[in-house]
C-alpha cells in the first residue's frame, strides 16, 4: 500500500477511506481497499481502538515488521469524524501529516460550526471568520458553481439522514490563490444535550489535487451564470420555505445584513411575514416577487425587492434562485408597507427550522 497518510471517515457502519495523501478517494470501505493487505486486521483494530480511546496510537503489526500510527480528527463538540492512519516499516518515519478540518452543519437550526482548521483549509482567513453560528452561505464557495454542489445544497434544503457526499472543489482562497479542497459529508440524526432530536451534517475537509475533470469542464456553466449578471442585482440560491440563503451566485448584497436578514423567517419584518408566506406558496407554480423588509446593516429594517425563480436541483428538491436589489420608490409605494399586518400565529404551522420544526 502507499506510504502516504490515509484519511478514514468513521461515522458510518464501517470505516471508509476518503483520501490517500492529497488524493481524494470516494468513500471506499477500508476492507475493500486493503482486502489483499496482510495487515488489514491490525489496521482495522488500530482504527477501532483510536475511535474508542479518542486519541492517536502507535502499534506494531503481529509480525513486528510494520508500525501503524493513527491520529483522530475530532470536532469541537468532542465527536470524532475520522482517523488519519499511516503504516510503514518500524524504522521508518512517516511523512508530514496533512491537515484535516472537521465541521458541522446543523440542518435543523440552519447554522454551521467550523474549526480553525476547516476555515483555513477552505480558503478563509481564520483570524477574521467566526467558527460558530455561521450562515451556510459562508461555508459554501461563492459565485462559481461546483461539481456535486447541487447534492450539497439539496442536503441543506431537504435534509434527511443517511446522505453521504465526497468530492473536490476548486476555489479561490482569501489570498487570491487557486486551491483544491477535498471534502466528505454525512447527514445524521442525533440527540442534543437537551434531549431534542436534530439532523446534522458532519464533515471533514482537506487540501486535495484535481484529477480527471479540469476547471475547463465547468466553463459553460460559469459563462451562462456570468452572462445573466446585472448591475445592482445580487443573485443567490435560497430555501424559499424558510427564507434561508444558502449560496451567493454574485458578490453578497451590501445593502442589508444578509447573515441575519436571510438566515430564516426571523430575519424578516413581522408585518411582512404574510407577504413572505404568500410568495412561498406561489413559488410552486413559478416565479414570485415582492418587497420585504429585512434586517439592515445598522440593525434596523431595510426594504429589499426579491424575485425568486424555481430551480430543480434534483428530482423532488427545488431551490429558489433569488434576485435581490434595492426597490424603486414606486415599488416601495405600491407595496404599502405601512398598511401590512402580522399574520395570525399558528404555532403548529409557523415554526421554522430555527426552533426545531420543519
Amino acid at each position: 500500500m502507499s506510504h502516504d497518510w490515509m484519511l478514514v471517515e468513521t461515522l458510518g457502519s464501517e470505516p471508509t477511506v476518503v483520501a490517500q495523501g492529497a488524493r481524494t478517494v470516494n468513500l471506499i470501505p477500508i476492507s475493500s481497499l486493503l482486502r489483499r493487505n496482510p495487515h488489514l486486521m491490525a489496521i482495522q483494530t488500530a482504527i477501532s481502538e483510536t475511535v474508542r480511546g479518542g486519541s492517536g496510537l502507535s502499534s506494531i503489526t503481529p509480525k513486528n515488521d510494520c508500525v501503524i500510527r493513527t491520529e483522530v480528527v475530532v470536532m469541537s463538540d468532542g465527536r470524532i469524524h475520522g482517523v488519519q492512519m499511516w503504516i510503514g516499516a518500524a524504522d521508518e518515519e512517516p511523512p508530514p501529516r496533512p491537515p484535516v478540518g472537521p465541521l458541522v452543519w446543523d440542518l435543523t437550526a440552519g447554522t454551521a460550526t467550523d474549526t480553525t482548521e476547516s476555515l483555513e483549509i477552505g480558503g478563509w482567513d481564520p483570524t477574521k471568520q467566526p467558527t460558530h453560528d455561521r450562515a451556510f452561505a459562508d461555508d459554501l464557495p461563492r459565485r462559481d458553481l461546483k461539481p456535486h454542489e447541487a447534492e450539497v445544497i439539496s442536503m441543506l434544503i431537504k435534509p434527511e439522514a443517511g446522505v453521504t457526499i465526497c468530492s473536490t472543489w476548486d476555489v479561490t482562497d482569501y489570498r487570491g490563490e487557486q486551491i483544491t479542497i477535498g471534502f466528505v459529508a454525512r447527514s445524521l440524526a442525533e440527540t442534543d444535550d437537551d434531549g431534542r432530536d436534530r439532523l446534522v451534517c458532519r464533515a471533514m475537509n482537506w487540501r486535495s489535487v484535481r484529477e480527471g475533470r479540469t476547471v475547463q469542464d465547468d466553463l459553460l456553466a460559469q459563462r451562462i451564470l456570468a452572462g445573466l449578471a446585472r448591475p445592482g442585482v445580487h443573485r443567490a440560491l435560497v430555501d424559499p420555505q424558510h427564507w434561508m440563503l444558502v449560496k451567493w451566485l454574485d458578490d453578497p448584497a451590501p445593502f442589508f445584513d444578509w447573515r441575519a436578514g436571510m438566515s430564516g423567517a426571523e430575519g424578516i419584518h413581522p408585518d411582512d411575514m404574510a407577504t413572505a408566506m404568500e410568495m412561498a406558496a406561489g413559488f410552486g407554480s413559478g416565479a414570485v416577487s415582492g418587497v420585504l423588509r429585512v434586517i439592515a446593516r445598522d440593525g434596523g429594517w431595510t426594504p429589499v425587492h426579491v424575485t425568486v425563480h424555481r430551480v430543480e436541483l434534483r428530482e423532488g428538491v427545488h431551490a429558489g434562485l433569488a434576485e435581490l436589489r434595492l426597490p424603486t420608490p414606486t415599488e416601495i409605494e405600491d407595496a404599502q408597507l405601512d398598511e401590512r399586518q402580522p399574520p395570525a400565529v399558528d404555532e403548529k404551522r409557523t415554526r421554522t427550522r430555527k426552533n426545531g420544526k420543519r
